[in-house]
C-alpha cells in the first residue's frame, strides 16, 4: 500500500514523504491536485491520500471526491486532510466528503503517523469486508442457479398437467381446454401464475403461499419461460377474464 502525499508546497511534500518513508511506507509525491488525480488513476496500490485543503485549481475536498468517482468500488482508499486553518465549516465539509482524519498545520508528525496507521487498519478492514461480500455474492448466485436448474429438472421429469373435465363440461360444446402453454405448468407454478394474474407482488405471493420471495421469483421466471411470455403483464392479461374460459380452467388448479 502506498501513500499519496499532495501539497502545492513541494517542501512540505518532501518533508512528509521523507518522514513516512522512514517509518516503512512508500510515498507518491505530488505538488498539484491534477497530478495527484493522474497518479491515483494509474496506481491501484495507493491506499491513503494525504492532501492539503487549500490548493490552486482544486482543493483537497474536491480532489478526494474526484478520486472517489474514479476509484468507485474497486479502488478503495482513506483520506487524511491537512490545513493551515481549522474552521468548523471546513471540518464539516471534509467529513461530508468522506475524509477520515483532519490535522492542522504545522503537523505533529508522531500524531500523523498514528493517524496513518489507523487509516491503514481501517482500509484493510474495508477491503476484507468487500472481498467477503464478493465471495458471498458468488455463492448466492451459484446457489440460485443450482435451485433454478433443480426446478427445471423436476418440471421436465413431471408429466404435463392435464385438467380433468366433468361430464357436464365434456358435454358442453363451448368449453375451451387449457392451452398447451398452461397445461405444462406444475400445480405450484399455476398457483403463482394465478396470483400474478391478480396483480399481486412477489412479496404478497410469498406470504400467501408460505414460501420465500426469492422462490417466488424463481417460479415466475419458470412460468414466463414455459409459457413463452416476456413479462408479468402478458401473463396477467392471459389470465384475465377477457382471455376467455381458458382462465377458469387454469385457476381451478
Amino acid at each position: 500500500m502506498k501513500i499519496l502525499v499532495v501539497d502545492d508546497q513541494p517542501l512540505i511534500v518532501e518533508e512528509l514523504a521523507e518522514f513516512l518513508d522512514g517509518c516503512g511506507y512508500v510515498c507518491v509525491q505530488c505538488s498539484s491536485a491534477l497530478e495527484a488525480v493522474e497518479r491515483f488513476r494509474d496506481d491501484p496500490s495507493i491506499g491513503i491520500v494525504l492532501c492539503d485543503l487549500e490548493m490552486p485549481g482544486m482543493n483537497g475536498i474536491e480532489l478526494v471526491e474526484t478520486m472517489k468517482q474514479i476509484g468507485g468500488k474497486k479502488h478503495l482508499f482513506e483520506a487524511i486532510m491537512l490545513t493551515g486553518r481549522a474552521e468548523k465549516r471546513d471540518v464539516i465539509n471534509a467529513l461530508r466528503a468522506g475524509i477520515s482524519d483532519y490535522y492542522q498545520k504545522p503537523v505533529d508528525l508522531d500524531e500523523l503517523l498514528e493517524g496513518v496507521q489507523r487509516q491503514e487498519f481501517a482500509l484493510q478492514e474495508r477491503q476484507n469486508s468487500l472481498q467477503k461480500l464478493g465471495l458471498l455474492n458468488e455463492k448466492l448466485q451459484f446457489l440460485a442457479a443450482s435451485i433454478d436448474d433443480l426446478y427445471h429438472d423436476l418440471d421436465n421429469a413431471r408429466p404435463p398437467l392435464v385438467p380433468q373435465l366433468s361430464a357436464n363440461d365434456q358435454s358442453n360444446n363451448n368449453v375451451v381446454d387449457v392451452p398447451d402453454l398452461f397445461s405444462a405448468l406444475s400445480p405450484r407454478q399455476l398457483d403463482v401464475a394465478r396470483l400474478v394474474g391478480k396483480g399481486q407482488t412477489n412479496y404478497q405471493i410469498a406470504c400467501e403461499l408460505g414460501i420465500t420471495e426469492n422462490t417466488v421469483k424463481l417460479y415466475v421466471s419458470q412460468v414466463l419461460r414455459l409459457t413463452h411470455m416476456h413479462n408479468r403483464t402478458q401473463l396477467a392479461l392471459a389470465l384475465s377474464p377477457g382471455a376467455g374460459m381458458a382462465r377458469s380452467r387454469v385457476t381451478e388448479h
